[in-house]
């Protein structure tokens, strides 16, 4: 284990594991912060020492009170400080000098209430730094483990989890007293809960280095405002999710990226896309909502992940089957038909009426031998990897019975590697009706839950079994040729960012064994003709100019051209059209291009991300780029698997295929053209900008070419 992980762990051990607290701001008044938090851990008898601190009383809870954390006799591990944010650096300073090893900030007025509280948040972390302790916090609610040899709720919420193997973290302090009610409610095992608050020390990369070797915990959630670090997350993510699933809620979808106008992919380089590469390439579950959090996390917690994505469905209503059969078929899980065997033995214990396809309808009239025996049945079926029971209460029979023959059923789907979830009308989370020694049947009150509960799942699966690829090395590079291009590109310039000319954006992709179309620079009518000769007929003039993105939008394409003459009108026209709307100072000429017709049209691009550094981007290319957005990001460098999968994930992959009838087009160059782009990338880190937009993607063998590109560099 790398030196710098150890430390990390080993310094978060006084704060999740503390033999001894100190509960700094502890109080005698009912109603304060102080009195609840010391009596939470009080009431959950902490097993180890706890102290009160506060110099304006002798006693708080029958237990002798100290003036201050300095007059306390024995040694203190973990310090919670809940007094004023103007004196919290004094206290902090006071727990330095007694030997504290780790602090929780309750008190608030810190980096969230503005300049003044960033001051004092930075001062109080330079205190902490200096004496080499953790601080969680400020803003924060606290901690708890509920290792029942420590017992520590070291928060001002009364709600003590069950114990479990879900740890939680949270930058949210009001969220954390919703989450942990929802945890009891639905009785859902923590390991650990952990309110980081403003995160000025300790952060989610450090708690989720050290669940990744806690043995209590299996299964790791996350309420994520912001990353901090977003490259370490990604890096420790990754070495995470192959053992333990990590889940996560991520606010803020709608910001928008910074570069939003400079090019396509600027344009579609959101904060939310560069969020979601993330997370795909760390194998993390993301969820929208606190209640989907909770849904995949009774799933994973008490069912063996899906082995496939075949479903069966179980149920005595036909209504309620149908709408799960929708709702699992609109999240790309496969409803398969039944063994023979299967079917055989259904039909001679169910009514004629009942329905044996999927969903198997059994009536209302099934009761629990009904339930139990086709059960069995399902979990010995080899065309199956999930089931889905149903159960509607009717008049005669009681959900008591019916939970008795999934609980005695259920470990026969463990044995089998068989995933196994009820939807129950009425019962929610992991009922201890339907639970036995070693585990739960998650139960889901609507088909919608239950469905994305499973896909999200299945998707991990797919995730875990997914080859993790390689960065392959790249033939016909000429690397020295680029970095001279873009050396003398930055020589020729002061002006930052800076757009590449034509010439030196076709020397560069070149260079990287990047195909172009054939295409000639004028910046007159007479050169436009001269180069339309060179080229052959048809040709296509495009606007040259550095700031216009959007040629067509300004008249600045014309395509099909076949003679000399009708060359000359069509940049007569350009100009003219760019006149009439007050931008002929932005053209700078044209390009002439070797007329390209008929392939599909793609583009890949690359931005910076100012957290995540340079994205690439795969879609739909042409003038619907932005329209259709059928697009995909994934964060630089690219692996051979990652290429692959980007170009099989967006729609127009099934145009790419070969749609009805069509020849396919050639994927195999376009995965190596995305490789070349992130090589290009790795190399040369002075690009911030790119489009090829559009690639025309030629028949399979036969490659792709750049029609239009642009490079910015800064």
């Amino acid at each position: 284990m790398p030196q710098e992980k150890v430390a990390t762990i080993d310094s978060l051990e006084p704060l999740l594991k503390p033999r001894s607290i100190a509960v700094i701001g502890a109080s005698q008044k009912h109603g304060t912060i102080g009195n609840k938090l010391f009596h939470n851990i009080l009431h959950q008898e902490f097993n180890g020492v706890v102290y009160p601190v506060n110099p304006n009383t002798r006693v708080v809870a029958s237990v002798k009170a100290y003036p201050s954390v300095l007059d306390i006799p024995g040694n203190v591990d973990l310090a919670v400080v809940i007094v004023p944010a103007e004196i919290v650096h004094h206290v902090v300073e006071q727990c330095g000098q007694k030997g504290v090893r780790g602090i929780v900030i309750i008190s608030s007025g810190f980096a969230e209430s503005g300049a003044e509280g960033i001051g004092r948040q930075e001062k109080l972390l330079e205190i902490a730094h200096s004496y080499g302790m953790r601080l969680v916090g400020p803003n924060c609610m606290g901690i708890i483990n509920t290792d029942p040899q420590l017992n520590m709720n070291a928060t001002f919420s009364s709600v003590f989890p069950p114990v479990g193997n879900i740890a939680l973290g949270t930058q949210s302090g009001a969220l954390g007293l919703a989450i942990l009610e929802y945890t009891q409610n639905l009785n859902i095992g923590l390991s650990t809960f952990v309110s980081i608050g403003n995160r000025a020390d300790v952060s989610n990369n450090d708690l989720l280095q050290y669940w990744e070797k806690d043995p209590a915990t299996d299964i790791i959630l996350l309420y994520l405002e912001s990353f901090g670090n977003p490259r370490k997350f990604a890096r420790i993510a990754r070495s995470i999710t192959p053992t333990k699933p990590i889940v996560a809620v991520k606010s803020g979808r709608t910001t928008a990226g910074s570069r939003a106008a400079t090019s396509h992919t600027g344009a579609l380089a959101t904060a939310e896309v560069a969020c979601e590469a993330l997370f795909a390439q760390a194998g993390v579950i993301r969820v929208d909502t606190l209640e989907e959090l909770f849904d995949i996390a009774n799933l994973l917690s008490h069912q063996p992940i899906p082995s496939g994505r075949r479903v069966a469905i179980l149920t005595n209503g036909g209504g309620p089957g149908i709408l799960t059969a929708d709702a699992c078929a609109a999240r790309g899980l496969e409803l398969p038909a039944f063994s023979d065997k299967t079917l055989s033995e259904l039909k001679s214990f169910l009514p004629r009426r009942a329905s044996f396809t999927n969903p198997i309808d059994m009536t209302a009239e099934a009761g629990a031998e009904e339930y139990s025996q086709a059960l069995k049945l399902l979990a010995q079926d080899k065309c199956i990897d999930i089931v889905i029971v149903i159960f509607i209460p009717p008049i005669l029979t009681q959900p008591e019975a019916i939970a008795a023959a999934i609980r005695e059923i259920g470990p026969q789907f463990r044995q089998q590697g068989k995933t196994l979830v009820a939807s129950f009308m009425g019962w929610r989370g992991a009922s201890t009706k339907l639970g036995w020694e070693k585990g739960y049947v998650p139960c889901f009150t609507f088909p919608e839950a239950t469905a994305g509960a499973i896909a999200r799942a299945c998707e991990y699966g797919d995730w875990l079994k997914r080859a993790k690829g390689v960065i392959p090395t790249i033939e016909g590079i000429d690397k020295q040729k680029a970095k001279q291009v873009v050396k003398a590109a930055l020589a020729r310039s002061a002006t930052r960012p800076l757009w590449l000319d034509t010439a030196s954006v076709i020397g560069l992709l070149g260079a990287y064994g990047i195909n172009t179309v054939q295409s000639k620079p004028a910046t007159t009518a007479a050169e436009a003709k001269k180069a339309a000769e060179e080229i052959g007929f048809p040709v296509a003039l495009k606007l040259l100019s550095d700031t216009v993105i959007h040629k067509t939008e300004v008249g600045g394409v014309i395509l099909d051209l076949n003679l000399q003459s009708e060359v000359e009108r069509a940049f007569t026209q350009i100009r003219q059209h760019l006149v009439s709307i007050g931008r002929e100072n932005e053209m700078q000429g044209v390009i002439v291009q070797k007329m390209m017709s008929g392939e599909i049209e793609v583009i890949v691009g690359v931005t910076q991300d100012p957290s995540l550094g340079p994205l690439i981007l795969f879609g739909m290319g042409g003038v619907y780029t932005e329209l259709f957005k059928d697009i995909i990001f994934r964060i630089h460098p690219l692996t051979d698997i990652d290429a692959k999968e980007m170009i099989r994930s967006v729609k127009a992959y099934q145009l790419l295929e070969g749609w009805r009838g069509a020849e396919p087009s050639d994927i195999n160059a376009l995965e190596k053209l995305l490789l070349r782009v992130s090589a290009m990338v790795e190399d040369l880190p002075q690009i911030v900008e790119l489009d090829l937009n559009p690639v025309k993607v030629l028949k399979r063998n036969n490659g792709y070419v750049v029609v239009d590109a642009r490079v910015m560099l800064a």
